[in-house]
């Protein structure tokens, strides 16, 4: 049996620790005086530790089959790391609470992604019913700190995130490990896997799709507050992005049957070239951030639940973990990086609209990659194949 809320409680926690941290952790920062280059470079560890550590974790999970083991400690030392924010502010110490609090929470995606398309063993369209949870869990945190921070300190946001980690240990205690498929595996080297045209094609599209995000999840709140907007409409901003992924992974399952994974992550590259365009020119408009906001939907929902279920499909039962993880550490680990240390750079020298321009840009490499290295052939391009 699948463990369905288990799975989605841990979910849950884990992107609502995210809703409260990615839009509101450097609003914290500004308040006790970093500039906006510390705040890139503090902020983009967590991509940084996502480049280097998840490889690690998915060659242990791997080699040792130990991945719920992994899962619970990854949790138990993010959880002692961001205990460390609450001891001291300088920035020394900030720099080191936050590398090692990225070092073990890298681990978490790639395994909980892992697990799951373990649990549903081969049943690809039912993850967006489990991974919507961790779009609710992100609305929840969201929408509420946006309102409980307009009248509380935002140093308040400390101890709810560390709640939220508690949260996180809780539900990776509980998940089960998964039973091992009983479908004849058929064992490819990974250097042959990574040798294939279309691999090395969505994994250098998901770099650049990540780079794209880099001033979004670094800036999107400060943006906002500079143009005039409240915390609480900041807060009702991000819950409309993911309002709009959940009803993507919501119709997953249809949108598979209709349309190849290719076309799906086309589709989601070419929406994020729009998208930057209009959060970085159409600030002052409500109306042009609502609907760049609804896009979400496709940039984030779309091309995660695409790219994670061609993962699953091309690198196997024996690669599955160190599949996910090389995913992790290419997209939101290279890719963040980079997104987030050139938004901090560009932010104060060429201004946000332009900054979010170069977001377009990358897009729009990302796109060029994708349909120039991954040419579908027949049902290549679907879950499975």
């Amino acid at each position: 049996m699948i463990p369905y809320w288990r799975l989605s409680g841990y979910y849950f926690f884990y992107f609502a620790f995210i809703g409260a941290f990615s839009p509101y952790f450097s609003l914290y920062l500004q308040s006790i005086g970093n500039t906006a280059a510390q705040i890139a470079v503090l902020m983009s560890l967590m991509s940084v530790m996502r480049m280097l550590a998840p490889a690690l974790w998915g060659w242990l999970a791997d080699r040792l089959g130990a991945r719920t083991t992994i899962l619970r400690l990854s949790a138990l030392l993010s959880l002692i790391g961001f205990a460390g924010f609450l001891v001291s502010d300088a920035y020394g110490a900030l720099f080191a609470s936050m590398a090692f609090l990225a070092f073990f929470w890298s681990a978490a995606l790639p395994l909980i992604e892992t697990l799951t398309f373990a649990h549903l063993q081969g049943q690809a369209g039912r993850y967006g019913n489990i991974r919507v949870w961790g779009s609710v869990g992100f609305i929840v945190a969201v929408l509420g700190l946006g309102y409980l921070l307009d009248d509380l300190p935002v140093a308040a946001l400390l101890w709810i995130s560390l709640a939220l980690l508690g949260g996180i240990l809780f539900c990776a205690l509980m998940i089960p490990e998964a039973r091992a498929s009983t479908a004849p595996a058929v064992h490819v080297a990974l250097s042959e896997i990574l040798r294939r045209p279309d691999v090395r094609a969505l994994l250098a599209a998901c770099f650049f799709m990540s780079a794209a995000h880099g001033a979004l999840y670094v800036f999107y709140s400060l943006h906002l507050v500079a143009h005039g907007y409240s915390k609480s409409l900041v807060g009702w901003m991000w819950t409309l992005g993911v309002v709009a992924e959940i009803v993507v992974f919501m119709g997953m399952p249809q949108l598979l049957r209709a349309s190849s994974l290719r076309g799906i992550l086309i589709f989601s590259l070419a929406a994020a070239v729009l998208r930057f365009l209009l959060i970085g020119w159409g600030a002052e408009s409500l109306v042009v951030l609502l609907f760049a906001q609804v896009l979400h939907g496709a940039t984030f929902g779309a091309y995660h639940a695409a790219a994670v279920a061609a993962v699953n499909g091309w690198f196997g039962t024996r690669h599955q973990a160190r599949g996910q993880a090389l995913y992790g550490s290419i997209s939101f680990g290279a890719g963040g990086m980079i997104g987030g240390l050139i938004s901090g750079y560009t932010w104060e020298s060429i201004g946000p609209a332009w900054t979010y321009s170069l977001g377009s840009l990358f897009a729009l490499v990302g796109l060029l990659v994708l349909v120039g290295g991954w040419q579908e052939r027949g049902s290549s391009g679907r879950v499975g194949n």
